[in-house]
């Protein structure tokens, strides 16, 4: 199976910083590139992040991801974060701050962004040893807030316990990139911490919840419990009704909205885009991709073999 992977070292998934939803999805998507063109990235080369490439992982018009990556080079450009990570000489905690880039710029005529990665952030996205964490890019891709992308980010590092250690009010709003943002409590919680895990849960393989530590009356801290989702061939028979009961890999019971459903999936156009020149209409209108797709299931779904295809049903 051809997964994309975002991959961090846990002191970059731990440092504070604050990015835009695109910010962060081009990052996600350099990381990506990054990693499977180690060669490159070692030697500082240029990274580039198509319009085309963006527009179909998150679902969005190829000229609106376009712009909205144009906007983004100008705030990547400034953005740094702060880390802390274990000098391996002395063995004491070093506290360091970085910029995400070196440099970065976009191509009008065609339609990417290219970046080249500050020093610092190389090692932390390709030299991975044992304290990392790794999850499917399919699982930010529905998150509409940055605060959400974060705390999913800060969160599934502990996927193997399913809770968080405890964390102070002030050093989460320091992850989340929070100044002078939402200083009372009850928007704070409205405007961030309850909309990220509205959308966490409604869009990423594990539900959340939290529970709050007071001193007296004052809320201090939380910590995060979450579980994985149960296994999505369950789920996708409660979607597709009788027709799931037939084989995982067939479409039969399955009508057009549903192969319509299925073709929009963010998951499966990554699986899939392959199949298309980027250059013909169904590689650059995501109408003419769903048409197109609708068609080739119809006449032989046995070569979509990624995956189950009733498994692209829940997204």
């Amino acid at each position: 199976m051809n997964k994309q992977l975002v991959a961090k070292d846990n002191s970059l998934i731990g440092a504070s910083y604050s990015l835009s939803v695109v910010e962060q999805r081009l990052i996600f998507l350099a990381i990506i590139e990054a990693r499977e063109q180690k060669t490159l990235i070692e030697a500082g080369g240029l990274l580039r992040i198509y319009a085309q490439s963006y527009a179909k992982q998150f679902d969005v018009e190829k000229h609106t991801s376009y712009e909205a990556m144009k906007r983004a080079v100008e705030g990547l450009y400034e953005a740094g974060f702060a880390y802390c990570k274990l000098d391996e000489r002395s063995g004491k905690i070093g506290h360091y701050k970085s910029r995400w880039v070196d440099k970065i710029g976009y191509i009008d005529d065609l339609g990417c962004v290219e970046l080249v990665f500050a020093s610092d952030v190389i090692p932390l996205i390709t030299r991975l040893e044992a304290r990392y964490t790794e999850y499917e890019l399919k699982q930010v891709v529905g998150l509409q807030s940055e605060y959400a992308i974060r705390l999913y980010e800060l969160i599934i590092q502990w996927r193997s316990v399913g809770k968080t250690n405890p964390i102070s009010l002030e050093e989460l709003r320091e992850k989340l990139g929070l100044t002078d943002e939402y200083k009372r409590i009850e928007a704070f919680k409205r405007r961030v911490l309850d909309l990220a895990v509205k959308q966490i849960n409604e869009h990423t393989d594990i539900t959340v919840e939290y529970e709050q530590h007071k001193n007296g009356r004052v809320i201090t801290g939380f910590t995060f419990r979450f579980k994985v989702k149960k296994d999505k061939k369950k789920i996708v028979a409660e979607v597709a009704g009788d027709g799931a009961n037939n084989d995982m890999y067939t479409i039969d019971g399955l009508n057009d909205n549903q192969l319509g459903r299925i073709a929009r999936n963010p998951s499966f156009v990554a699986d899939y885009n392959e199949l298309v020149s980027s250059t013909s209409p169904a590689g650059q209108d995501m109408k003419v991709w769903e048409v197109e797709m609708i068609k080739r299931l119809k006449e032989d779904a046995l070569q979509f073999k990624k995956r189950a295809i009733r498994e692209y049903l829940v997204y």
